[in-house]
């Protein structure tokens, strides 16, 4: 009786951390150890000022009515981001006592971060891909992470939590209004632009060109609206500013490229490069990996059916994919670029085939590389090592055509 007792609470405790079913009782056990965490860190860790005061003299410029944005700066130089990023920081300077109660600023980021792990859990929750005990390494666990977040009040974790609200929306299939919340991220932060092919993929295969155009004028409308004020005073010169795609990154911050020399990673034709391998490497993922059409035309014109063929794991493969593949070829990722797809990796790792302790090896291999400070030529080597791995992971995973087809063929069978 007793060795039977024991044995179902074994295997009720192991259904427990490997059931995805109870990813939410984990969950939730975790958002309760991150609160503590949080406000543990926040009491116990010193603040390192980085970004956050220029973040205030760049929208104390517009409160005291500059809207030139050639003309708005802080003290990291000029101010590079779009409209949305100084509405909503504007907020925070209010909030902040003018950005001088850098407590209080910590408690809102700290807030920001767990809206955006309860975003993310949902996300892993429908997609039901990932194993409970696998959310342990991506919470309490990240120096980085908590970093980015609450130590050192970067915009990026903003721009994030708005892009995971919008991936939310479109698994409940609320295209328009998903594109809405993705275009106030892309707002606040251009990386978000990284999952742009993915959605547009998704997009394509959900409506065709024509009713895909609609949803495509509502990300356009909200970046026009926003930035009504800064186009009013000089057009060309916030178009310049907040889009500015040719600008240079410094070598001294570069976590991926540091075993490169300095003249060859500033090198014009080397960026090119890495350009044209992003290009190709969407244009053959999208074409033969993403696709569930069955070419090019279909997914243009997209023919009257009876049911959709998107449904909640396509969706997060192809977002999460997307935004992977730029970060594999971006040009420097800086340390708080961490926050860009750290979330996602947990994702994308148990989707393939990889060994589950090579799957762990990799995410703590990733979290070392990105903890090396400064980044060295063994750190940024291993990163580029897991990179690969992962997306060679990904693309030998079977296409989503044929998961289309598998899966139909398993609801056949159930019924």
């Amino acid at each position: 009786m007793a060795i039977s007792l024991i044995r179902r609470i074994f295997q009720a405790r192991t259904q427990l951390f490997f059931d995805s079913q109870f990813i939410w009782l984990i969950g939730l056990a975790l958002i309760v150890a991150e609160l503590v965490l949080n406000v543990w860190v926040i009491q116990n860790i010193k603040y390192t000022e980085i970004d956050w005061e220029a973040y205030m003299q760049e929208v104390e410029g517009v409160i005291n009515g500059t809207y030139d944005y050639m003309q708005l700066k802080g003290g990291t130089g000029p101010l590079v981001y779009p409209a949305g990023f100084v509405y909503v920081f504007i907020g925070f300077y209010y909030a902040t006592d003018h950005g001088r109660n850098i407590k209080v600023a910590q408690y809102i980021f700290a807030a920001v971060y767990i809206i955006n792990l309860l975003l993310v859990f949902r996300i892993y929750q429908r997609t039901k891909k990932v194993p409970p005990y696998v959310l342990f390494f991506m919470c309490c666990a990240s120096y980085r992470i908590h970093s980015i977040y609450i130590l050192r009040l970067f915009n990026d974790p903003v721009a994030m939590l708005f892009l995971y609200l919008s991936i939310n929306l479109f698994l409940d299939h609320h295209w328009t209004v998903g594109c809405f919340f993705f275009s106030i991220g892309v707002s606040i932060k251009m990386n978000i632009l990284l999952f742009a092919p993915g959605l547009l993929l998704l997009l394509l295969t959900e409506y065709g060109f024509l009713r895909t155009i609609p949803k495509l004028l509502v990300c356009a409308a909200v970046q026009v609206i926003l930035a009504v004020p800064f186009l009013q005073v000089n057009p060309v010169g916030y178009i310049l500013r907040s889009f500015e795609l040719s600008r240079q990154f410094f070598f001294k911050w570069t976590v991926n490229w540091r075993f490169l020399s300095e003249e060859f990673f500033l090198n014009r034709n080397f960026q090119l490069a890495l350009l044209v391998c992003h290009l190709t490497a969407l244009i053959i993922f999208g074409l033969y990996r993403w696709n569930r059409r069955k070419n090019i035309i279909e997914l243009l014109v997209k023919p009257v059916e009876t049911k959709t063929i998107i449904d909640d794991s396509y969706i997060v493969t192809t977002m999460f994919s997307s935004n992977f593949l730029g970060m594999m070829f971006s040009r420097s990722l800086h340390y708080q670029f961490y926050v860009w797809y750290f979330h996602t990796l947990h994702y994308l790792l148990w989707i393939t085939s990889i060994p589950v302790i090579l799957k762990i090896l990799i995410l703590g291999l990733i979290e070392l590389s990105w903890n090396t400070y400064p980044s060295t030529d063994a750190s940024s080597i291993i990163l580029h090592i897991c990179h690969l791995i992962i997306s060679t992971g990904l693309w030998l995973r079977t296409s989503e055509r044929k998961h289309l087809h598998t899966d139909d063929a398993n609801i056949k069978k159930e019924i």
